[in-house]
């Protein structure tokens, strides 16, 4: 690399030495209000395709739809930032579109304009997540990036704990309410998070500042990717493999809310069902700063790898609830509790682990290129765990799902021994 290149990288002001500044307090503040806008909708959104008589298979592969459209708006946006120094307003543009699609969302009837919805929410977070991930890692001294991204993903998890948690208590309300359809409640939920994704992009724009770097106009899409540190690869390599098995979320409260409907009735099992979801991310919360400290004392790969032991914990023991018909909301409760541990593990280290392997001015493509693997993965373990679910019995898809990402901590255990 470079002088002219890592000057480029380098941050322009005394500020990004210290690990809690504006630019990282501001990117957490914008990524809670963001998630309590579209996490209301990942909460409710199982409860509500059942009331429309939606199966798991279609929540399945709206999900996966969705999770592949940011995979591959991640590996774009991160290659057009890095070559043409612009990411604030990408980031800004991606986080209006969060709330569009859940007027989409609120507005549908059937699953074609719900999964529309999806798409246009997902494109948004696809755009801006490599870029955000760029500014905040740019903004922070290397050995300070754990707490930084530690903290960032806290914050943006209190969103996902409120907003869930207010929307399971309108939901509630709202079901007292005079309605023509038992749609009508989630409904107007889903209008009333359209607020939060609004002031998300309002404090994006007033509180965060790209440290910014020169745009470098030669670089090349495929070159580039190409060039990526061997290393980096077979790391992308062990995170596509536990990511073919890493189901979206959603589908754990629908399966939640399936085990539970026959003695609560969908909509009271919704409502458990999202509670327990809040707990998840209550746990997220707790630990992702903690985590992060640990990484940066401990080495960021091996705590990562405990991360995905849980997360394969997480899919045996889902298979395990609809093989024996558990019912118990303590024990879902406790599978909860797990998912919030390995998803607080993931989404601090994956991040952190990937600056440590690349490049500074290949940053954001770096970033889009774990993106775009992880989203490419969650698109095949989604809609496979949704069909399977459907077409065959939900203990042989979560099944098959621990299985995968027992076989990418596996892989992650090789890199970390390169």
């Amino acid at each position: 690399m470079t002088e002219d290149k890592a000057a480029s990288a380098a941050p322009d002001s005394p500020e990004p030495r210290r690990w809690l500044n504006r630019t990282v307090a501001g990117a957490g503040l914008t990524s809670a209000l963001g998630d309590f806008c579209y996490e209301t909708t990942t909460v409710l959104l199982p409860g509500f395709l059942a009331v429309l008589g939606i199966p798991a298979a279609v929540l399945g592969l709206i999900e996966g739809i969705a999770d592949a459209i940011a995979a591959y708006t991640k590996m774009v946006s991160g290659y057009i930032a890095d070559k043409l120094g612009h990411r604030k307003l990408l980031v800004l543009f991606g986080y209006g579109l969060t709330p569009l699609g859940q007027v989409l969302i609120a507005l549908a009837a059937s699953w074609p304009l719900i999964l529309l919805g999806r798409m246009v929410s997902w494109f948004g977070k696809g755009l801006r997540g490599p870029l955000r991930d760029a500014i905040v890692a740019q903004a922070v001294s290397p050995e300070t990036r754990g707490r930084a991204f530690g903290f960032h993903r806290a914050t943006d998890t209190v969103g996902a704990v409120l907003g869930p948690l207010l929307g399971v208590a309108l939901l509630g309300w709202a079901q007292g309410l005079h309605w023509q359809d038992e749609s009508g409640p989630f409904r107007l939920v889903l209008w009333l998070s359209v607020i939060p994704g609004m002031l998300a992009v309002l404090a994006f724009l007033t509180l965060v500042a790209d440290p910014g770097h020169s745009p470098n106009p030669a670089l090349r899409f495929l070159s580039t990717l190409r060039g990526l540190p061997l290393r980096f690869k077979r790391y992308l390599g062990a995170v596509g493999v536990f990511g073919i098995g890493d189901f979206s979320h959603t589908l754990l409260i629908l399966a939640a809310t399936t085990l539970l409907a026959p003695s609560l009735g969908v909509i009271q099992a919704a409502q458990v069902a999202g509670l327990l979801y809040v707990g998840r991310n209550v746990v997220q919360v707790a630990v992702s700063y903690p985590v992060g400290v640990a990484a940066d004392r401990l080495g960021h790969l091996p705590v990562l790898v405990a991360g995905y032991v849980l997360g394969a914990l997480t899919a045996a023991l889902t298979a395990l609830a609809f093989w024996m018909e558990i019912d118990s909301i303590s024990v879902l409760a406790g599978i909860f509790f797990i998912a919030g541990l390995y998803v607080a593990v993931q989404e601090t280290l994956e991040s952190t682990a990937t600056a440590e392997m690349v490049e500074p001015g290949t940053l954001a493509t770096s970033y889009g290129a774990l993106g775009t693997v992880n989203g490419t993965a969650k698109f095949v373990s989604s809609a496979t765990v949704g069909v399977i679910w459907t077409a065959v019995s939900p203990v042989l898809g979560f099944a098959l799902a621990a299985l995968l990402m027992a076989a990418g901590t596996l892989a992650l255990l090789r890199v970390q021994g390169r």
